[in-house]
């Protein structure tokens, strides 16, 4: 009895003591402040917020915009369909589905990698919002119901103005976009492979994000597969010599988008035929996958989009690793996009770098930052390939580097935009202490104060040396000179002016440097989702036997 007495009361005793322990309020430490890596993320996701064209959600969250361009489409007399909604493209009002859609692709990627970070900041869904915006306009452009189409838009509105004359447009005029009583001609397009694949890479990719919904990921899938069927019937480029595109997005070629288009719609589908396509000899050799003396290679732009199909199927090798017939060319891939990893580095000279330590991708030309934060999310995101391959690092030559050195360039170049240069200018407008107050942008430059000014109303805006009234939350400005100079002067685009294509890179290097306490690295799986199995699943054992 008693050493049963003596086991109850030590019970009770402890039982006692873990009931005050966890009845007794502990102080948690609180969670460390956001770096600013996810600071800056936050900012620069506003900037579509900013972008929108058509009727606004009332929780947008940017006071100085308001309904806009409501009648875009049906006021063309050679279309009359509705294409209200996307994005405008820059500080302009012009509807580019061919950066657009590349920019939605970027968003897209970085969601599949990075879902849990964006879900971590509070992101998520916003992010989301932002896609589907995007994607149910470039639905809208197409006749996505159909299995076999003959023609896409292009774009909305126009911006050349070297004809002569005051013919109003979207560039001539400086007007904000709620005030636009000007026509806006649609472009179609018969024969433009570049625009179709990339607007089918930019669906592709959609229906991933939303594979949870159905019946929407049905739908991104049923056009993303009319329109790269499309432009691989219908050859040609989107953007002909003299036209608005070739002036403000011309495109050099289609067969990049052959690749990056089919990678996409593989890993959308799970059809062979798509990585057949990406993977083809041919195709990669038209790509330019074997230019490694152009001084362009490597550069992965809205225009150029090899780097980064190099980097998307060099996943799946490190994955899944499909073997033949594909391995050779997707170990051609992958040994290039280790070439390109390399020729980010400083010691290997195939870029130069400014004083201040920002590479320059475009050899010294005007508007760098688009090609910076680009090559930071590739270097970035193809260290996290690493990582999660449990790969230590990669070769140059006979050279071995650690995927650290990767992350150190990424951080390296993001740290320049935000605020590590030698003016201390944050190039994020709304991030830090010092920023460009002189956006080149129209709807940021005019006072909403609800006087409409007209077309040439705005042009005293444009000319102001005053600051901005409205301040573009998370836009990304086109950069600094070679010399790391910048003049915050509006009517130098070169300068001041963001865009769709320039933001998207900025986010998705943003989310995958951000470092927050949630499981690290990327989501290996997800991209996989319509994958079937590499190899055929073994047929089950045979019954016992009974005699």
């Amino acid at each position: 009895m008693w050493t049963v007495g003596t086991i109850l009361g030590v019970g009770l005793f402890i039982g006692f003591v873990m009931m005050i322990v966890k009845l007794v309020p502990h102080k948690r430490p609180p969670p460390p402040p956001p770096d600013q890596y996810t600071q800056a993320l936050h900012k620069a996701l506003m900037f579509f917020n900013a972008q929108r064209s058509g009727p606004l959600p009332k929780h947008n969250g940017v006071s100085w915009r308001g309904n806009s361009c409501m009648k875009d489409g049906l006021s063309d007399s050679t279309v009359r369909k509705s294409l209200v909604g996307g994005f405008y493209d820059a500080g302009d009002a012009i509807k580019f589905n061919y950066p657009m859609a590349w920019s939605m692709t970027m968003l897209s990627w970085s969601v599949i990698e990075y879902k849990a970070k964006y879900e971590a900041i509070g992101e998520l869904d916003h992010v989301k919002e932002l896609i589907k915006w995007g994607t149910d306009y470039l639905l809208k452009t197409f006749n996505s119901s159909a299995d076999t189409i003959d023609r896409i838009v292009a774009q909305v509105g126009v911006g050349d103005t070297s004809k002569g004359g005051a013919q109003p447009n979207d560039h001539y005029c400086w007007m904000r976009p709620e005030d636009i009583d000007y026509p806006r001609p649609v472009t179609e397009c018969h024969s433009c492979s570049d625009l179709a694949s990339e607007m089918a890479a930019a669906l592709a990719a959609a229906s991933i994000v939303f594979k949870d919904s159905k019946t929407y990921s049905d739908k991104l899938v049923r056009g993303a597969k009319a329109l790269y069927k499309f432009g691989r019937l219908q050859r040609g480029r989107y953007s002909p010599n003299g036209s608005d595109q070739a002036i403000f997005y011309n495109s050099t070629s289609y067969w990049d988008e052959f690749v990056w288009g089919g990678a996409w719609m593989y890993f959308a589908t799970g059809n062979n035929t798509y990585l057949s396509v990406a993977t083809a000899p041919g195709m990669a050799k038209h790509a330019g996958a074997y230019w490694l003396d152009s001084p362009n290679y490597g550069v992965f732009t809205w225009d150029d989009k090899l780097p980064g199909a190099q980097v998307l199927l060099s996943r799946l090798r490190l994955f899944l690793s499909p073997g033949y017939p594909y391995e050779e060319i997707l170990r051609t891939f992958h040994n290039q996009t280790d070439n390109v990893m390399c020729s980010y580095l400083p010691m290997y000279n195939s870029f130069n770098f400014t004083k201040g330590g920002m590479i320059q991708l475009n050899h010294g030309r005007p508007q760098p930052l688009q090609y910076v934060v680009n090559a930071a999310f590739l270097a970035s995101l193809y260290s996290d390939y690493l990582d999660a391959a449990d790969t230590p690092g990669w070769y140059c030559g006979p050279t071995f580097y650690t995927t650290e050195v990767l992350r150190k360039f990424a951080r390296s170049q993001l740290d320049y935009v935000l605020g590590k240069n030698p003016l201390k200018m944050s190039y994020v407008v709304g991030f830090g202490n010092k920023y460009p107050k002189r956006a080149h942008h129209r709807g940021a430059s005019i006072p909403h104060n609800g006087v409409k000014y007209g077309c040439k109303g705005g042009f005293k805006w444009r000319e102001t040396k005053k600051p901005n009234p409205n301040i573009l939350i998370g836009a990304l400005v086109a950069g600094p000179d070679r010399h790391d100079g910048f003049k915050d002067v509006r009517t130098n685009y070169n300068y001041t002016e963001p865009t769709l294509a320039a933001n998207a890179g900025l986010v998705a290097a943003l989310i995958s440097l951000t470092n927050i306490h949630v499981k690290s690295g990327i989501d290996k799986n997800t991209i996989f989702s319509a994958v079937p199995p590499m190899f055929p699943t073994p047929p089950p054992p045979p019954s016992a036997w009974k005699p």
